[in-house]
């Protein structure tokens, strides 16, 4: 293989994309190189304006163009009673894809026990002001079935204790250790469907 700085760089970043290996980054860098004007010139116009213009949404946690505002935020026809709580932007895409649920999002950027993730991290007090704000009756908590996703949830809904919404949970059809954006709509919709009440009325 000859020493070309530029390819090997490209190469160590290709790779560390999810799913690629040395081999496919090879493989992937290879296929630019051979359509450098049907790919490379027109990917790396989009990536710099992604870079520049697509930014995390400081309210919902979403996607957002700088360019036209946090879509999830501002641009919903429907007024919604239900807001979903997942743990990034590829949870919310399995279940919008699924058809399953109509209401808002809101994407926390991880969980409390991630590494390099704190409480503070974590957009839960954006959280509770959206339901405040939104007269959110009913929070449903789709963390993954993982011990960092159910500490999660228990914080979360510990936070949301003084607020007049329903915390329920995805239950039935959700694996332990099974986390969202693996799961077929078959399992999504059960979890949805079955979902269990977290407030408690013993306090």
């Amino acid at each position: 293989m000859q020493n070309i700085n530029e390819i090997e760089e490209l190469i160590k970043l290709i790779s560390k994309l999810p799913g690629l290996g040395p081999k496919s980054a090879k493989r992937i860098v290879l296929k630019l190189i051979n359509n450098r004007d049907e790919l490379v010139k027109p990917m790396a116009s989009t990536l710099a304006q992604v870079y520049k213009n697509v930014t995390r949404c400081n309210s919902c946690g979403s996607l957002k163009s700088n360019l036209n505002g946090c879509v999830n935020c501002e641009s919903v026809k429907e007024k919604y009673t239900k807001i979903c709580v997942v743990e990034d932007i590829a949870d919310q895409w399995s279940i919008e894809n699924s058809n399953i649920f109509q209401g808002y999002f809101h994407i926390l950027g991880g969980t409390i026990s991630s590494i390099g993730q704190r409480k503070e991290d974590l957009l839960i007090n954006s959280l509770v002001e959206r339901v405040n704000r939104e007269g959110i009756e009913e929070v449903i908590l789709a963390t993954s079935a993982t011990v960092e996703g159910q500490t999660t949830a228990y914080y979360i809904q510990d936070s949301l204790k003084n607020t007049n919404a329903k915390v329920t949970k995805l239950a039935q059809g959700l694996p332990v250790g099974g986390e969202i954006e693996n799961l077929d709509d078959g399992t999504l919709f059960s979890a949805f469907k079955n979902r269990a009440n977290l407030n408690s009325n013993s306090d």
